[in-house]
């Protein structure tokens, strides 16, 4: 992973942005010698928080059944047959 201090960001923004469109290799800026921020191409960021957002469903899923809070395939049936039919 490729590591920038921020003052070099300010200076070489537009460098860096087309070296990171062209590796698609996520940037750490430091401040002060110590981990900032990320910069990362949009469309991994995009696809990135795709990813969480569909995680974050399992992990729902998950807390439910652990809980007990399910219903079988009929009982779902029956319940979403307004929107079925």
């Amino acid at each position: 992973m490729k590591v920038e201090l921020v003052t070099t960001l300010k200076r070489q923004a537009t460098k860096i942005l087309a070296e990171l469109h062209k590796s698609r290799e996520p940037v750490l800026i430091t401040e002060h010698g110590k981990p900032s921020a990320y910069l990362v191409d949009f469309e991994d960021f995009e696809l990135l928080q795709r990813r969480m957002q569909i995680l974050e469903g399992i992990a729902r899923g998950e807390v439910a059944v652990l809980e007990g809070s399910i219903m079988n395939h009929s009982d779902a049936k029956n319940k979403m047959s307004k929107w079925l039919d």
